[in-house]
């Protein structure tokens, strides 16, 4: 089975460009109640994952960084700890698990990298778990 019927396309997807800042980024991530967000460049393409952690370490490890001056610091600044592999559009279900077992969210991609959206673990694992037990 093809992923396109699992996906959750980037207009349902929050996401981050590489132009947003460490404020930016604090506030989408607590608005979303998400772990880690996709990146996409100034083009729509996928370039990385930002996690909460992350944004942290950068605050912990720069001196004179705060919360009141976090938004003049660009995310391209933070060093990214994970990246999210991404897969092609017309990937197959099979070729997730490995992805999905390391990553809550795995990110799609067309041919020229343009972010599409993302298959969410939980729903592979949904897929899976109804189709081992019918």
């Amino acid at each position: 089975m093809e992923i396109r019927s699992f996906l959750l396309p980037k207009e349902e997807v929050s996401f981050l460009t590489t132009a947003a800042t460490m404020k930016t980024a604090v506030d989408k991530l607590d608005a979303c109640h998400y772990t880690a967000i996709p990146l996409i460049d100034e083009d729509g393409k996928y370039v990385g994952t930002l996690s909460e952690g992350d944004l942290l370490w950068k605050l912990k490890r720069t001196p004179g960084l705060d919360f009141d001056n976090m938004h003049e610091v660009s995310i391209i600044d933070v060093k990214k700890r994970i990246y999210n592999e991404c897969v092609a559009v017309d990937a197959h279900m099979e070729d997730m698990l490995t992805l999905a077992a390391d990553q809550n969210f795995v990110p799609v991609v067309d041919d020229d990298r343009l972010f599409l959206g993302i298959i969410r673990r939980r729903d592979i694992i949904e897929y899976y778990t109804r189709n081992i037990t019918d």
